[in-house]
């Protein structure tokens, strides 16, 4: 290890969007009802990298593989090293299960090969993927290829659309949804757990967390205490024991490596 190595990995887990050179891109018109946005990623770290959990469920390619991410309920940290150039997208709100035929419980946590999930839309990507010369040219080709899915693929459930944002804006939504779906509270919890791997209560507790991270990134003048109540925390003790439990950092830490920029 270098002496530059040795001292980023003494400096703990960076977020994974502060661990190099990170870009989303809006999907096409084809892609957008499938997919939240395209995203390319190139490691530039020593140091542990943490994936904190979103909500959502990725594609990626890395190494010369497709793999299924599935939803995380807390922190994941992946072996990655610096050079490593990773593209993916992402899956909209119940697109997830609806492209890989499988309630996203099941790979709650989980990194799988897409040729265990769904092996003829791995060979079709992956041999092509392979065989481009740089990042840009493997994500507008990853872009064309996953178009021409799309077009044999079902719009996912507008419910799950639904779910999320009730999770997304808080517990004050819940009730509400329940009564515009005509379900009840163990029918949400279930069709929660098909969409987005775990229950609302759960989602909810994630989107909460984004809700913080992004709150963080648009102000650098906000105190941890007001923080924490514009990001619908009880209070700045509550915050400090749900991001500790979801992320293993602490808010303190994650603000810091927010605002630097």
């Amino acid at each position: 290890m270098t002496a530059a190595a040795a001292r980023q990995s003494d400096i703990g887990p960076q977020l994974a969007k502060r661990a190099g050179r990170y870009r989303e891109y809006v999907p096409s018109p084809a892609l957008a009802p499938h997919f939240c946005c395209l995203w390319s990623h190139e490691i530039r770290t020593a140091s542990p990298v943490a994936i904190v959990p979103d909500g959502y469920c990725d594609l990626l390619f890395a190494d010369g593989r497709l793999f299924v991410v599935g939803p995380d309920r807390t922190a994941a940290f992946p072996p990655m090293t610096p050079s490593m150039h990773i593209i993916g997208a992402r899956f909209a709100p119940g697109a997830g299960a609806a492209w890989l035929k499988l309630p996203l419980s099941e790979i709650t946590g989980l990194s799988i090969p897409l040729s265990d999930l769904a092996p003829e839309k791995a060979a079709l990507l992956e041999q092509r993927l392979s065989d481009c010369p740089d990042g840009a040219t493997a994500l507008s080709l990853f872009a064309t290829l996953l178009s021409e899915l799309a077009k044999e693929e079902a719009e996912p459930d507008p419910e799950a659309r639904l779910i999320f944002a009730a999770a997304d804006h808080g517990s004050g939504r819940i009730g509400g949804l329940q009564q515009r779906l005509d379900i009840g509270e163990r029918q949400l919890r279930r069709r929660a757990h098909h969409h987005f791997g775990y229950g609302i209560k759960t989602l909810e507790r994630i989107r909460r967390l984004q809700r913080f991270m992004a709150l963080c990134r648009a102000s650098e003048t906000l105190s941890l205490a007001a923080l924490a109540l514009e990001a619908g925390f009880s209070d700045q003790a509550h915050m400090t024991r749900e991001i500790g439990d979801l992320t293993t950092l602490t808010p303190a830490v994650m603000l810091a490596q927010l605002t630097t920029r």
